[in-house]
């Protein structure tokens, strides 16, 4: 396959290629080229057996001590209950993980069958319709108007074709395609000589030969980058590992101490392993997977009903994390349609129009030179009127609209001015023209184009009513220039009044110039607000995207990236991008402060979200097109529009935004940082009541005291009365300010020193209730062993409900917090209560958990102590000492 076939001539090219321009390549031949560079398509990765991802939920630290925990608790305990409650847990996390996880992304797949199409091709002088996937390097190719392209191809003849590349390139507007020869090192962009795979045809015809199938094609070329990127672990999946992976050392330390422990004072081996696999128990909040799983869930299932569609559960919370949003601008900062944005005619300058109301244009329709102007937009115009949805090019479908905005009768225009003649648009002139009857006149000749074409042909101008010498074309030129720095797209019109239809060579001569009008993809409506809600939030919004760095700039500067009449400067250009491994400080600070990426490609989108990444954010990542789908997995989070995006972008994204809009991001992001708050909440939670419960068992075997807690009583407090309230307080609205934070660094972990020490303290004072009641009722009430376990199990069951108003924050009254107005927390603690009165009642229940009969008095003692930890506690948090 030929490198840089643009640089050389169409012929030159075909040389290169063993084919023939007028006779195609041979069906022999095209049999050992399919052999030698494969089919024209991208072959379907393979996907994850439902075994596979099964199997992957079990690798998690927390299910492989647990299964561990399982295994000693069945070879030591002849009571099975144990065992199946741990199990139970085990499989309840397996479960939801592996159903989640079976909704997973088919991007690779999308991409695949975009390439399954039809095409037309010359083959041994004759032509001929093949499926697409059997194209080779050398194939002489026909596209027509609608055809979507099925490889990269060198033009060989054009007739007005103009192709949409947006969902390639990110270009906003349609590229009118010639056959010049371009410079080497030419970017994609700017390559009008060539067609790619994937992009369609929105007018002309041609006749190409083809340079590159499959995943030689720019097409392929990003479904390369997307395999090689793979899946990206969240950062609360990251988090949460590391975390377990503490909590596993935590607990065999506290399994050893405790193991040789006994081992010293001379217990037996049995009881002693027994004791260990129930602290070992005990240490781990077998809890914390289902109430982390069920908080993100929950966060799902809320943002769903908002039409945010989150596939990812982790996902939720790495919203909230985010600090830098790349977005691309073409649908998804931008509407994906072109419109009117400023006229220039007679000494006038009127822009932004797209945004007036109608009165405003009452005296512009009463001048003859924006009255002709627009007659010229609409009988100089191919878009079908009559047609339910109407099709065509975007600048003509701009200038219908925006006369039907005036209120115009279109139909009655064309009607009392029939088309006698069209010159239909062409490359190498840049014009349209059509002669048109006129009743008063007898004929007007309309011409539209490039305004630098249409100018030379023009020797008058109409101003004031009147045509006059046209000798102000030097300022003209500069007006036009000053517009096309902008980022618009400048068409010019001209006209000239016949008597009778003059010969065809003769339609270009003496015309008078109206003026022009430019035409902008606009920023959507809610754009500008959501960003100030995102800068308010403390994320930077980047742009990054494949069109012109004067768009870019108009665009950035109306949403809010960039400051009003900022310099080009702001805006950095793909060409003079550098994103080596070894950037100089200088170039890095300018990089990670620019707003604005414009005529970058992919690849380069890869790169400067791979720098983000590595100066430590967390990024997110807005696309639509095709040429985003690598951008959208590399990032942390991948966010694609529901409407406007292509079905590869939405299936390669974690997000999806049905409605397109960007104010949904608002609740995703809110909704996020409450999970992750929460999620530190039942982890302080968890941790401090599993702490509570090993200190409690390994005090009193040091102490010589009566064991406060058996194997299944540990394990009724984490399943029961530990995950109610911390389910609970995953179903908090969040902090009033919390839309007003700045963003969590994106290496900070989900348990801080403050978090840690807030834990110990937490679980220490409920602590020292538990052992408190043990020793009281063992040396002071002379109680049994029976007794004074059950008082001791029930302290610590109340004093772990109370446990969970320790988790608002300290500058929050304690009467007036998000905790205490939770009425979910209120539904756990009663039902928690009303299980372990069910548990005390129902004899079986209470036989396997050892629970005997106590006296009211040993009750109000329970009340006490459990009361005492929460006072001690709060003491401790009115102090400073704790979160």
């Amino acid at each position: 396959m030929i490198l840089e076939p643009f640089a050389i001539h169409a012929k030159t090219v075909a040389q290169k290629l063993s084919s023939s321009i007028q006779f195609g390549l041979t069906n022999e031949e095209t049999q050992h080229r399919i052999k030698e560079f494969g089919t024209n398509d991208i072959p379907e990765k393979k996907k994850k057996s439902r075994w596979k991802i099964l199997i992957d939920q079990f690798i998690d630290p927390i299910i492989l001590i647990l299964a561990l925990a399982t295994f000693f608790t069945f070879l030591f305990s002849p009571d099975l209950l144990e065992t199946i409650a741990i199990l139970m847990v085990i499989l309840i996390t397996v479960g939801i993980g592996f159903i989640m996880e079976l909704q997973g992304i088919r991007s690779l797949e999308a991409l695949r069958k975009m390439g399954y199409t039809a095409s037309t091709v010359l083959r041994d002088g004759k032509i001929q319709m093949i499926p697409s996937t059997l194209l080779v390097p050398g194939d002489i190719i026909f596209i027509e108007t609608g055809d979507i392209i099925s490889a990269d191809a060198r033009l060989i003849s054009v007739e007005n074709l103009s192709i949409k590349e947006a969902l390639l390139t990110g270009e906003s507007t349609a590229v009118n395609k010639d056959l010049s020869r371009l410079a080497k090192n030419t970017p994609l962009t700017e390559r009008s000589n060539m067609v790619f795979k994937g992009t369609s045809v929105i007018q002309g015809s041609a006749k190409a030969i083809v340079t590159h199938t499959g995943f030689h094609t720019q097409l392929g070329k990003i479904q390369k980058m997307s395999a090689v990127i793979g899946e990206q672990r969240t950062p609360l999946e990251k988090k949460l590992n590391e975390l377990s992976k503490w909590l596993i050392w935590l607990t065999l330390i506290f399994a050893i101490l405790i193991f040789f422990t006994g081992y010293l004072r001379g217990m037996d081996i049995i009881e002693i392993l027994k004791t260990t696999v129930a602290l070992a128990v005990a240490a781990i909040p077998e809890g914390l997977p289902i109430v982390a799983t069920i908080a993100l869930a929950r966060g799902m299932l809320k943002l769903s009903k908002q039409k945010v569609i989150i596939k990812k559960m982790e996902a939720v919370e790495t919203l909230g994390a985010t600090n830098i949003i790349c977005t691309d601008k073409t649908g998804t900062l931008t509407e994906d349609r072109m419109q009117v944005h400023t006229m220039a005619f007679e000494d006038e300058l009127l822009s932004k129009i797209q945004n007036k109301e109608y009165h405003f244009f009452d005296h512009l329709l009463k001048k003859k030179s924006f009255n002709t102007m627009m007659k010229a937009s609409i009988l100089c115009n191919n878009v079908a009127l009559g047609a339910m949805n109407k099709r065509g090019d975007s600048i003509e479908l701009a200038l219908i609209e925006f006369a039907e905005k005036l209120k115009l009768d279109l139909k009655k225009i064309k009607k009392n001015n029939p088309e006698v003649l069209e010159i239909p648009f062409d490359t190498n002139s840049k014009l349209m023209v059509t002669l048109n009857q006129n009743v008063v006149i007898g004929a007007t000749i309309y011409v539209k184009g490039a305004f630098e074409s249409l100018v030379n042909y023009c020797d008058t101008i109409l101003r004031k009513d009147k045509i006059q010498e046209f000798t102000n074309k030097k300022e003209w030129f500069t007006k036009v220039n000053k517009l096309a720095s902008q980022g618009l797209r400048i068409l010019g019109f001209a006209y000239r009044d016949v008597a009778a239809p003059p010969i065809k060579e003769d339609l270009l001569s003496n015309l008078t110039f109206i003026g022009v009008i430019a035409f902008l993809d606009p920023a959507r409506d809610d754009v500008k607000s959501t960003i100030k809600i995102y800068k308010d939030a403390g994320i930077k919004v980047v742009m990054l995207t494949g069109d012109h760095p004067g768009t870019a700039k108009k665009i950035a500067e109306e949403v809010g990236l960039l400051g009003k009449d900022s310099t080009t400067d702001g805006v950095i250009h793909g060409k003079d991008l550098e994103l080596t491994e070894e950037l100089d400080t200088t170039n890095k600070e300018k990089l990670l402060n620019a707003s604005v990426f414009a005529r970058v490609t992919p690849e380069q989108k890869l790169k400067v979200i791979a720098l983000y990444q590595k100066n430590n954010n967390i990024v997110g990542m807005f696309g639509d097109g095709v040429n985003d789908i690598p951008a959208l997995r590399k990032a942390d989070i991948g966010i694609a529009m529901g409407i406007r995006g292509t079905q590869a972008a939405r299936e390669s994204a974690d997000i999806i935004l049905k409605n397109d809009r960007f104010t949904a991001m608002e609740l995703a992001i809110k909704q996020g940082r409450a999970v992750f708050d929460h999620i530190r909440q039942f982890v302080v939670y968890l941790l401090s009541c599993n702490l509570a419960e090993v200190v409690s068992v390994g005090l009193a075997a040091l102490l010589n005291l009566p064991a406060p807690l058996l194997p299944l009583q540990i394990l009724f407090l984490n399943l029961i009365t530990d995950i109610f309230p911390a389910l609970a307080l995953g179903m908090g609205k969040g902090e009033v300010d919390i839309m007003k934070r700045p963003p969590r660094k994106a290496n900070e972990p989900i348990m801080t020193p403050k978090l840690w020490s807030s834990t110990i303290i937490y679980g220490l004072c409920i602590t020292a209730a538990v052992v408190g009641i043990t020793a009281y009722s063992h040396f002071a009430l002379k109680a049994s062993p029976s007794e004074i376990n059950n008082m001791a199990f029930f302290t610590l069951l109340l004093a772990q409900l109370f446990n969970v108003f320790n988790m608002s924050k300290t500058e929050v009254p304690f009467f007036s917090n998000e905790v205490i107005k939770n009425p979910w927390v209120w539904g756990a603690f009663i039902v928690s209560i009303i299980i372990t009165v069910g548990a005390y009642s129902i004899t079986p229940v209470a036989d396997a958990l050892h629970l005997t009969s106590l006296s009211i008095k040993q009750f109000g003692w329970v009340i006490v102590f459990t009361f005492g930890s929460l006072v001690l506690s709060q003491l401790m948090k009115r102090l400073g000492f704790t979160f």
